[in-house]
């Protein structure tokens, strides 16, 4: 048994195949024309040392202008009282209060504060966009004045 492990042998199929190569050899014909080497169209001399990108490579262009201002834009209209008397942003800090009060169990899903976390969290992110979109389009030109 030793020496049946022992002895090489060829599998045909694998590495030491006992079949001669095939010419590789590409078929020509007057119907074709001449076969080029395809070029990369994603290789561009220059571009970002070959390499391609979609984006810029600052594609956020962060801008903490648009931070400060979309949250100042956001708590002044949260917060005037059109809720029964109430603000959105009085409501959501104060049902953060009143979660906080059995602190360590977590808030019922039939919670308010679920509500307000949505609404008001949607709220801000939908004004933090649309002043990106609104400061960094003016300051880069994208709307004609």
């Amino acid at each position: 048994m030793a020496t049946a492990f022992a002895t090489p042998s060829t599998v045909i199929g694998l590495g030491g195949s006992s079949v001669s190569r095939i010419n590789t050899k590409a078929f020509s014909s007057s119907f074709l024309k001449p076969t080029l080497r395809a070029k990369n169209p994603l290789r561009v001399n220059g571009a970002s040392g070959g390499r391609f990108t979609c984006f810029e490579r600052n594609w956020l262009r962060r801008d903490l202008n648009v931070v400060g201002f979309g949250l100042i834009g956001w708590l002044a209209p949260s917060s005037i009282p059109a809720i029964n008397g109430k603000s959105l942003t009085g409501l959501f800090f104060e049902s953060i209060g009143n979660e906080l009060a059995h602190f360590p169990t977590p808030p019922a899903l039939t919670s308010q504060f679920w509500l307000w976390l949505v609404t008001w969290h949607l709220g801000l992110f939908i004004c933090l966009t649309f002043g990106q979109i609104g400061f960094k389009g003016r300051t880069e030109d994208y709307f004609e004045r």
